[in-house]
């Protein structure tokens, strides 16, 4: 069941990219409404808007589907608005990160079916939207019992066609699950971050000494508290769930700590392993030939261009890749994931010729 209407609702990073993912779909014309007239201005300078509205209710006058990209804070008003506007025979769906708050003020209303795509970016703005955001990643569809199947199997059709992969939850059991896998680390993180920058030891101050578990372990902290206290609030029951199975946890390895006991700690770093592996074999398929590379790189401009592109004339795929920057002085590491051992030497070779430090290993393998 194909989209040839789309309205978009909130024209930021991911309005703007899931737009511009529709139109490479096959959606002929896509209408947006923010409520930023600046932000719909550059969405539709990007690309992705092709009828720029200056009210909500002209956006989603004529949707098939309408997608509601608006922040956590004020999605349930913004779904209501648009079911209010929107034709008896459009769908309307939603890209927010929590579910119960927007399911609840759309309750009774069949034409509303929540979603939230698993991904995003550390940029801002529509002038950053992207089409390929998708690709690949989980998008939670949350359809109740009013849901029709035609209504579904449009949504379904629709998430699949910008590269998404759709997953159906309910939206209780959803919020829990993001309380767990995204919530969580992002409050860690910031815990984490924060211990460290409000600690010195003995004069030594830890984020100047501070090594790559750190650096891996804090990625998202600190990101934008406009976007998560939002999410922290909306979803604030599940993550105090999380947060107190998290202390249980953490008073267990503070038991073993005290008592000594090894053998609860080699079982508790054994299972993690055994998790992480799983976790990586559903994240990439092919995770059991995948091989990483470690390549230490200068600060200098062009070096992560050079390389990219030097691996691309060799037709050498890269599967993913993380830039983790130490200072101007000693440059930093760019790790690049590549499929298959053969691959993987190739690349090394290639790199090493240009003289840079590179060291291979599986992705799986115990580290």
């Amino acid at each position: 069941m194909a989209v040839s209407r789309l309205a978009v609702v909130g024209t930021g990073l991911m309005g703007a990219s899931l737009a511009l993912a529709a139109k490479r779909a096959g959606v002929s014309r896509v209408s947006g409404f923010d409520a930023d007239p600046a932000a719909l201005a550059a969405a539709t300078e990007r690309g992705a808007i092709d009828d720029p509205a200056e009210t909500l209710e002209a956006a989603v006058a004529e949707a098939e589907l309408a997608v509601v990209a608006t922040p956590v804070a004020t999605l349930p008003r913004d779904v209501a608005a648009v079911l209010r506007a929107t034709p008896a025979d459009a769908t309307v769906t939603d890209v927010g990160s929590t579910k119960g708050g927007v399911c609840a003020v759309a309750a009774g209303d069949a034409r509303f079916i929540g979603g939230h795509p698993v991904c995003g970016s550390e940029a801002r703005g529509p002038a950053n939207a992207r089409a390929e955001l998708f690709h690949g990643a989980t998008w939670f569809v949350t359809p109740v019992a009013s849901t029709t199947p035609e209504r579904f199997r449009l949504l379904h059709s629709f998430v699949s066609s910008v590269g998404a992969v759709p997953v159906a939850v309910d939206p209780a059991a959803h919020d829990r699950l993001v309380a767990l896998t995204s919530h969580l680390p992002h409050a860690l993180a910031n815990l984490l971050v924060n211990q460290a920058g409000a600690t010195r030891i003995d004069g030594h101050d830890p984020l100047a000494a501070a090594g790559g578990s750190l650096r891996d372990m804090t990625r998202v902290a600190g990101a934008n508290p406009r976007i998560w206290v939002d999410i922290f609030l909306e979803n604030a029951r599940a993550l105090g769930d999380a947060l107190a199975e998290h202390r249980r946890r953490v008073e267990q390895l503070e038991a073993a700590l005290a008592g000594g006991d090894a053998g609860f700690l080699a079982r508790s770093i054994g299972e993690a392993a055994g998790h992480r592996r799983e976790m990586l074999r559903d994240a990439y398929p092919d995770a059991g030939t995948l091989q990483r590379l470690r390549v230490h790189v200068p600060d200098r401009p062009g070096v992560l261009a050079g390389i990219t592109q030097a691996l691309g004339a060799e037709r050498i795929n890269i599967e993913d890749f993380e830039l983790q920057h130490f200072s101007p002085e000693r440059g930093g590491t760019l790790t690049v994931l590549v499929e298959g051992e053969r691959e993987a030497q190739r690349a090394a070779a290639l790199l090493e010729a240009q003289g840079y430090g590179v060291v291979v290993s599986a992705v799986l393998e115990n580290e």
